[in-house]
Parts: structure tokens; C-alpha cells; sequence
């Protein structure tokens, strides 16, 4: 990526048809961390399901990386779904108004979850079986900060910081303590299936990146420097409480039998749901990313910013895709194919690939996706009609 002057905080993405002005550092992020979670989930279908890549027992230091970079994923998604809901309202939204579109697109975004997503991750027409994953999580939290809008933002910014950073006080807290109502404390806290993703700390997560999106309305300095200082200060927050070994994550670190995995150790910090020391470890990098991203651009920078500008499209295309490539695998190989049309991945034991297979995977549907997306963001960009501000 070439380096270039700042782009401004709202770039105007088609002043000549007087469509809304867009942030193109948030687009540039968040295309970049679509393009990761692809490789997560080529991973899912490409990869050997009986190995869980975190297991320091039998996992190598590719593969563990591999992982390890798409934590990045979920959680600037969701920190950027909140900073747009703020420009959303500092490009003209009245709060009403704002509060109503964030409660309808997150209910679209959960009927979604259960229909199209779950269709493309599992290609099984039996919906008496559901799973609640990310796109569930965003949907939830919009819906949940369609009522704290009317607070005001440092107020929003206090509840999601409070619900990141003290969450794990109720690690300890089992659904069975709450009787015929523990299935309520695993949609909130305690992943459990049908929830993979529980609402607590997300609800948070997006709290806050609604209180970071007045950062990004400042003058071009401040705003590098104070993101700068932010994402530096969440990064070392995270290395200090992980060093102490006390709190932010339910498993602790500890010394392995070499140096490179005793760091695999430090960083294995635990997703789901996402503890503090995880949500450190992710957003603090990201916020320091976010200011830096101004300072770039050039083609793939573009590339970046046309993904970022459609996620929910791409999200339902790319699974669609890598599960179709990953069922044209299989039956290449002459496995089982049953099993990928059925919810779970139980693949037979004999089929996987290795790590330079998924990333040859990886960038073809990377690159596959690129004409769709642009073509769509171009009607976005082109149309003004309110429906496909839900897509």
C-alpha cells in the first residue's frame, strides 16, 4: 500500500448523487478484518475438524497463528457497528430516528441469522436446529443499543466499558444457579447451543465503539494521536493484566515446554465469550490501526474499502461459497459429503487439508468475491432507497 496525505474524516462517496458521505478509514478496517475472518472460516470447512487449532497439546505454531489472527475479527466488526451507528447520527439521524433503524436492522439481522446464515454455514433445511452466531450477536447488541442511544454518549461509553472490564466477575456464575431460567443466563453470558455467541460483553462491545465514533469527528492530528494513545494504552493493559495472571480471562497462562509456545500460551486467551484480556488484545491493536489507516491508500487499499463498505453482503456470500468449494472437495477426494449438509462439522476423519491448501483457498475466494462486492457497493453508493441501508 502506497502512503499518501490523510484522507479526510468523511469521505464524500458520491457527492455528485448526494449520497451519504462515508468514513473510508472504518471501511478500510473493517474490509481488512472481512478479508481475515475468510481465511477463519476456509479454515472451518478446509481444515481437519478434530484438531482444535488452539490446543497447545497438539496444535503447531502456523496453525495456531492462523487462528490466532482471525480473534481480531469479531470484535472489530462489532466496535465498528457501533462507531457507524454514532456517524449514522452525526450525519443528520435524529436520535429517534436512529434508534428505530439500529432496533429494525437488528431484528433483520437476527431473522437472518437463523435463515440465510445458518442455510450457508450448514446446508440443512431442517431449521428445528439453530445456532446463534456473530451476526445473532451484532443484531442483539444494535437492538439492546436502540434504547441506550437516548443516553447521552459518554453515558453509552460507560456501559460498555463497565460490561467489558467487569464481565468475568460472573465467570463463576452457572446457568443451573437460575433454575428453569439458566437457559436466559446463557444468551447472556454462558455459551452453551444453541448460543455460541452470548450477548455479554458484546452489548459492550458495541457501547463503546459508539463511544469512540466522536474521535473520529476530530481534526485529523488530534484524532491520529488520540487513537494512537488509545489502542497503545488497550495493547499494554493487555500484556500488564496477562503478565499479573489475576484477572480477564478464565485461563491463565503458563510456562510450556519452549519459549515460542509459552508466548502461544500468553496470547490463548479465551473467546467465548470474549474476556477482557481478549477484547484487550484485539481492540487495542485495531484502535492504534484505525489512525494509521488514514495515512494509507492505492489500489489494495481500495480493495480493502469496497469489502468494507458491503459486510453484511459479503458475509452471506462467503460462506456460501467456501462451503460450495468445500462440498466439491470432498466429493474430489471421494469422502463422505454427507456430512456437509448437516448442522455441526463432524467431517470424516480422513478429510482436511493443510495449511497451504486453506491459504491457496483463502485468496481465491477472497478474489472471487471482489467483482460482487464492488458491483454492489456501487448501487449503494448509486441508489438512496432506505431498504438497502438493512443489507
Amino acid at each position: 500500500m502506497a502512503m499518501a496525505a490523510t484522507r479526510p474524516v468523511l469521505i464524500e462517496a458520491g457527492s455528485r448523487t448526494g449520497t451519504r458521505p462515508r468514513l473510508g478509514s472504518v471501511d478500510l478496517l473493517r474490509g481488512l478484518v472481512m478479508v481475515v475472518m475468510a481465511l477463519d472460516h476456509v479454515r472451518d470447512f478446509f481444515g481437519s475438524s478434530h484438531l482444535d487449532a488452539t490446543d497447545l497439546q497438539h496444535t503447531t505454531l502456523a496453525l495456531f497463528l492462523t487462528r490466532w489472527i482471525t480473534h481480531f475479527c469479531a470484535p472489530v466488526f462489532v466496535l465498528l457497528a457501533g462507531t457507524g451507528a454514532f456517524l449514522a447520527g452525526a450525519r443528520g439521524k435524529t436520535t429517534t430516528e436512529l434508534s428505530r433503524f439500529l432496533f429494525t436492522r437488528g431484528l433483520w439481522l437476527i431473522i437472518l441469522e437463523v435463515t440465510v446464515v445458518r442455510f450457508g454455514w450448514f446446508f440443512d433445511f431442517d431449521y428445528s436446529r439453530v445456532v446463534f452466531q456473530v451476526i445473532w450477536a451484532i443484531g442483539a447488541s444494535m437492538v439492546f443499543l436502540s434504547g441506550l442511544v437516548f443516553l447521552p454518549t459518554a453515558a453509552i461509553t460507560a456501559v460498555g466499558v463497565a460490561l467489558i472490564a467487569g464481565h468475568n466477575l460472573l465467570d463463576g456464575i452457572s446457568p443451573a444457579r437460575f433454575g428453569a431460567f439458566g437457559w436466559l443466563w446463557c444468551v447472556l453470558h454462558v455459551p452453551r447451543l444453541p448460543v455460541i455467541y452470548p450477548l455479554v460483553p458484546w452489548i459492550g462491545v458495541m457501547a463503546a465503539g459508539y463511544g469512540l465514533g466522536p474521535l473520529l469527528l476530530r481534526g485529523a492530528a488530534e484524532r491520529r494521536r488520540l487513537l494512537a494513545i488509545l489502542g497503545v494504552t488497550l495493547a499494554l493493559a493487555f500484556v500488564l493484566l496477562r503478565t499479573v495472571n489475576r484477572y480477564g480471562d478464565p485461563s491463565p497462562w503458563s510456562v510450556q515446554a519452549n519459549a515460542a509456545f509459552t508466548a502461544l500460551s500468553f496470547l490463548n486467551v479465551t473467546k467465548y465469550p470474549p474476556s477482557l484480556l481478549f477484547l484487550l488484545m484485539t481492540l487495542g491493536p485495531a484502535v492504534a490501526a484505525l489512525a494509521a489507516a488514514e495515512r494509507v491508500s492505492g489500489a489494495l487499499a481500495q480493495v480493502f474499502e469496497t469489502y468494507g463498505r458491503v459486510p453484511l453482503f459479503y458475509y452471506v456470500l462467503h460462506l456460501y461459497v467456501i462451503h460450495a468449494l468445500a462440498i466439491g472437495a470432498a466429493y474430489l477426494g471421494h469422502h463422505d459429503g454427507r456430512a456437509f449438509f448437516t448442522v455441526g462439522f463432524a467431517f470424516p476423519r480422513d478429510y482436511g487439508f493443510g495449511l497451504p491448501v486453506m491459504y491457496l483457498v483463502w485468496v481465491a475466494v477472497v478474489a472471487m468475491l471482489y467483482l460482487p462486492c464492488r458491483w454492489f457497493a456501487d448501487v449503494k453508493q448509486r441508489r438512496r432507497e432506505a431498504w438497502l441501508s438493512y443489507l
